[in-house]
């Protein structure tokens, strides 16, 4: 849609009912939605021709024939509320389900050994008592040690400054962590949820982590992932939702500058390609943006230390696809250890391979890296030569199996990195323009880069604005304070 001269005045409101989100990644989609619901006049821009930011599908000709892919596996806990009411508000509940208990198979490629870290239904601590207590992957002693270890983390507070500075691996050997320790469970767990390794991690995030997922509740990290291709759930039923509430999604949109008005609105350029430069005029604005681009746009002075944001690292992702010609895989997912490979899951029934002519009989799975600093730049037949024989290592179906496809997906600026004292370099969702707001998964909500982050930072953002229009807050979760 042409965004066409947005001039709050022209429809007869005063400029603070109208709002400009920008970037359409999971913050600007949450922060445009809470907007319109409480009553304001809202256009979304993002700049690509598709909502949802790194959290996508794109189509792909390969030997089977047209396959949808996901740009990486994403999935999220049951302790995401936030991320919970997005689904909720666009309608895909149903779409990506949760496990009924958390039930993680874990495999040793060295003897390939079976583990489970799964929970029960007793409380918290116990729930994962059982599990511990046979996990093959740990000595007896290391077992104990893990437990005192999780009873010391639960102590701690994940809001304290001073923790912020330290990183998670100093933390886990002063408690008694041995190194097969940290591989086997701290780091199993943090590289998939930090994008980062225990030594690189700041012990703020990885308490939040814990705490909150696994020492929180007994259900807290049961898991939940997309059984549909990723674009159908943040791009075309969030698109639905937006424009059913009335927000002007304009895509292939990006801004150019962000200005104060003369009485006080701000005015947003944004380009449009053919259709050339448009201005965008409202009273709130949220940036919803990554850091570097958020700091290209903001004005001077929105920020005590403004530059701080060029100081927030990030972090890759690789993700690796492989179409076998049999089925290799029993189970929906599983992690790895001992191995390369971090995580592995089926994607066949999402990416639309079984239903393919061509496709029958076959199998997709994703291999999920995180923290791939090593790996993010290595030519595709590279990887192919070191992760499919780690797979038919891991596998032995794939041992004798045909390789009909394997291709590659990076995101090399995935995540923010959580490195220590990243803490204090993560602003406020207020700046010190009234009217304009940051949203984005790396600015301060507490929690490490996921999509349950972004989507609270877009609350946290709209609950900003709000406060400041003096308009009613009762639409927004109140668990999202």
């Amino acid at each position: 849609m042409r965004p066409d001269r947005h001039d709050a005045h022209e429809a007869g409101r005063p400029d603070g009912a109208a709002a400009v989100v920008i970037g359409g990644g999971l913050a600007g989609i949450t922060a445009a939605l809470a907007l319109a619901d409480a009553g304001l006049r809202v256009t979304l821009a993002e700049g690509r021709p598709r909502l949802g930011g790194l959290v996508f599908s794109f189509r792909r000709e390969s030997a089977v024939g047209e396959l949808t892919v996901d740009n990486g596996q994403h999935v999220y806990l049951r302790c995401c509320t936030a991320y919970d009411w997005f689904l909720d508000r666009v309608g895909a509940r149903g779409l990506v389900p949760l496990q009924d208990r958390m039930d993680v198979p874990v495999l040793d490629a060295d003897g390939l050994r079976l583990g489970r870290l799964r929970r029960t239904a007793l409380p918290v601590p116990l729930h994962l008592a059982k599990s511990l207590a046979t996990y093959p992957h740990l000595s007896l002693a290391e077992r104990a040690n893990v437990g005192r270890a999780a009873l010391a983390l639960k102590k701690l507070d994940p809001e304290d400054p001073a923790l912020d500075g330290v990183d998670f691996a100093s933390w886990l050997r002063r408690h008694g962590q041995s190194p097969r320790a940290v591989e086997a469970l701290w780091d199993l767990v943090g590289v998939a949820t930090l994008n980062a390794r225990a030594a690189d991690a700041s012990l703020g995030l990885a308490a939040k982590v814990f705490r909150t997922g696994l020492l929180s509740d007994n259900g807290a990290a049961d898991i939940g992932w997309s059984r549909v291709p990723l674009g159908e759930v943040h791009d075309t039923l969030a698109r639905e939702a937006l424009e059913k509430a009335g927000v002007r999604v304009a895509l292939r949109t990006r801004a150019s500058a962000l200005t104060r008005t003369e009485n006080g609105a701000w005015q947003v350029t944004v380009d449009n390609g053919p259709h050339g430069r448009e201005q965008l005029t409202a009273g709130t604005v949220v940036l919803a943006l990554p850091q570097r681009e958020t700091h290209g746009l903001l004005p001077a002075g929105s920020l005590d230390g403004q530059d701080r944001l060029l100081d927030i690292g990030t972090a890759p992702i690789l993700n690796l696809h492989v179409v076998y010609d049999r089925p290799v895989l029993k189970r929906p997912f599983f992690a790895a250890l001992g191995s390369p490979v971090q995580w592995v899951f089926d994607r066949t029934e999402a990416s639309g391979l079984a239903a393919l002519p061509g496709g029958a009989g076959s199998q997709y799975l994703a291999v999920s890296q995180s923290a791939a600093q090593d790996d993010i730049d290595r030519p595709v037949a590279e990887l192919r030569e070191r992760y499919l024989p780690e797979l038919a290592r891991l596998l032995p179906a794939a041992r004798g199996a045909g390789v009909r496809d394997f291709f590659v997906t990076r995101e090399r600026t995935a995540t923010f990195a959580p490195a220590p004292g990243v803490g204090r370099l993560r602003p406020a969702a207020r700046t010190q323009n009234p009217g304009l707001y940051l949203a984005g998964a790396w600015t301060a909500t507490g929690w490490p880069a996921t999509m349950e982050s972004a989507v609270r930072s877009g609350l946290g953002a709209v609950r900003e604005a709000l406060t400041e229009l003096g308009f009613p807050q009762g639409q927004l979760p109140q668990e999202v304070a």
